[in-house]
């Protein structure tokens, strides 16, 4: 064997070792990986493996009913999809797909915005476009599926509707985008109304189908639990309407319109004009969307004066045919202070004082009271507290300590000015009276009903007693001379029926100023019937008419309407008996 033939076989040995070292290191270094995956770090890259091969979907809870007290529909939820994509399928077919999504769509959705969504980075899940009717969705993704564009897919979601529109809107509140509930019942029992959404995840496929047999995880939704209401349909329809046109006829700012079942305090219509359309998202600002029976505080006006007299025939100071030298003028604290018709000095019973709603005889009257004694009395029929309707956002209304009220202050508060209250506070104290002297509070929700149909009722505070049955069968003779022929109110008057009534009128207060605006008022009237036997409580607000409004000519014909269809709806017998004549005067 020659030298050179050594140098190669000794070059071929050197070689294979390296070779063999080579090999050895290579696998080395795979085990050692291999160890890694399958032994250190099994289960972390287990589940990234299942991860990039999962998709998660949520199974939204349908959002309970708002019913009205027969179970009638006030607010629903229907079917909705929300359009979801996986952005490592759309990235490259981005602007195509966002086009046909585009045309499909519409205003839905941003062409450029959901471009930058389709390519979204790192992720394997976006949504496009929420709260889209189900043909709409549906519809979106054929058509990208026609185009052969992979990628994008639908979940199921619920959708806000509500059947009636703008019925009883500002009661029935509304919710937000999110589907939280934000005003009126949708607010008040958003957590009884939301239910608890599921979820599952399961294998797709590469091209993000889903793997059918494959493994996946569920956890069951729970749906939420209705909320039944006390209001009537029907009726709170007909009010609705009958509002609105005295609101445009009277050229008032805004109108409110509440019939109480005055045994039971169940609100059974809350009507409010302006209002709004939640379903179609109209006419929804502030001015609209506020609960003004609740929210809302003005000067009640002389409504007031049935409250003065019932505190004064709960003490024995008073009766319906008490005289009272009603004078032609009163100054107090260097404020003069008159009728709204000009008279001299005249003889009125406090029936007459009632019925012909004079401020004069009502301070005459009050004057048997102090201070303390009229502002405790104003305090026991619910006054600067509130009602316990249990709506969001209700005001306190405002009346001052009585230890600090000037001799002007117990004179106009008689009367129903220098005093503040909410529409839902005012139903209550003269609901007391309707209810012989016993106060309840007003409620709008009697249960809530599961999705097995077990109905839980909600539980109302017991009355108690403001006045005597006495005292409060005073007023009512009083309030009936109110809708004689005589009396400020005539056309209050319901055939058949014998009816109580008080009528309203007080000057508005500038809420920039705080200072009376004269030349507009608040006109008002509130009236129960049957009289003789009550059941039904119905007041109505006509705030800043035409200057020459009255509660009687403008507020008392609205008041017959509503309330003979709730006589009606409810089947209320007529009275047994005529309205007994009382003398107005002496």
């Amino acid at each position: 064997m020659t030298a050179a033939t050594n140098d190669r076989h000794r070059l071929t040995r050197r070689r294979l070792r390296f070779c063999t070292i080579g090999v050895f290191l290579v696998f080395g270094l795979f085990g050692a990986r291999l160890f890694q995956i399958q032994g250190i770090d099994a289960s972390a890259y287990a589940a990234a493996s299942i991860q990039a091969g999962t998709q998660p979907q949520t199974q939204p809870a349908p959002r309970g009913n708002i019913l009205d007290r027969n179970g009638a529909q006030l607010a629903t939820s229907v079917d909705g999809l929300t359009i979801v994509a996986d952005p490592t399928l759309t990235t490259a077919n981005a602007p195509q797909i966002a086009r046909i999504l585009r045309e499909e769509l519409g205003d839905e959705i941003d062409y450029f915005d959901t471009i930058d969504t389709l390519r979204t980075p790192k992720t394997r899940y976006v949504v496009l476009a929420r709260d889209i009717p189900k043909w709409t969705a549906d519809k979106a993704v054929a058509a990208l599926q026609e185009a052969q564009l992979a990628g994008v897919s639908t979940e199921k979601e619920t959708l806000r509707t509500y059947p009636g529109g703008s019925l009883a809107a500002n009661l029935l509140g509304y919710v937000n985008g999110a589907g939280k509930g934000v005003a009126g019942l949708e607010q008040q029992y958003d957590k009884t109304l939301t239910g608890t959404d599921g979820s599952s995840t399961y294998e797709v496929s590469p091209t993000g189908q889903r793997i059918p047999m494959a493994d996946s995880t569920v956890t069951k939704m729970v749906p939420g639990q209705d909320v039944k209401t006390t209001i009537d349909r029907d009726l709170q329809w007909y009010a609705d309407q009958r509002l609105t046109d005295a609101v445009a006829e009277s050229s008032s700012d805004w109108g409110l319109a509440i019939t109480m079942d005055v045994k039971t305090c169940q609100i059974v219509q809350m009507s409010q004009s302006p209002t709004f359309d939640a379903d179609t998202r109209t006419g929804m600002d502030d001015s609209n969307t506020v609960s003004r029976a609740v929210q809302n505080v003005y000067e009640p006006g002389s409504v007031m004066k049935t409250v003065t007299m019932a505190a004064l025939a709960d003490q024995g100071k008073i009766a319906a045919d008490t005289p009272i030298s009603v004078p032609s003028s009163l100054t107090i604290d260097k404020f003069r202070i008159g009728d709204y018709w000009e008279h001299g000095r005249i003889n009125l019973t406090a029936a007459g004082v009632i019925a012909k709603s004079s401020n004069l005889g009502t301070i005459v009257a009050a004057q048997q009271m102090s201070d303390q004694t009229m502002y405790d009395y104003f305090t026991k029929f619910g006054f600067g507290q509130k009602t316990g309707v249990n709506l969001p956002g209700e005001s306190n209304g405002i009346l001052t300590d009585g230890a600090s009220w000037t001799k002007a202050n117990h004179a106009t508060i008689s009367f129903g000015q220098g005093v503040s209250v909410t529409a839902m506070q005012m139903m209550r104290a003269v609901g007391a009276i309707a209810n012989a002297g016993t106060m309840c509070e007003p409620t709008v929700v009697t249960g809530t009903v599961d999705a097995e149909g077990t109905e839980t009722p909600v539980e109302s505070a017991p009355g108690h007693r403001v006045v005597s049955k006495d005292a409060a069968a005073t007023v009512t003779r009083m309030m009936e001379a109110v809708t004689a022929d005589d009396g400020t109110a005539p056309a209050a008057q319901i055939e058949g029926y014998r009816v109580a009534g008080k009528t309203g009128t007080a000057w508005r207060v500038d809420p920039q100023t705080g200072r009376y605006i004269r030349g507009q008022n608040t006109v008002s009237f509130m009236g129960f019937a049957p009289a003789d036997n009550p059941r039904f409580l119905t007041y109505i607000v006509l705030d800043k008419p035409y200057s020459n409004a009255g509660g009687g000519s403008t507020a008392a014909p609205v008041f017959h309407d509503i309330m003979s269809m709730a006589l009606e709806r409810f089947g209320v017998a007529p009275s047994g008996s005529k309205s007994p004549k009382v003398e107005q005067t002496w």
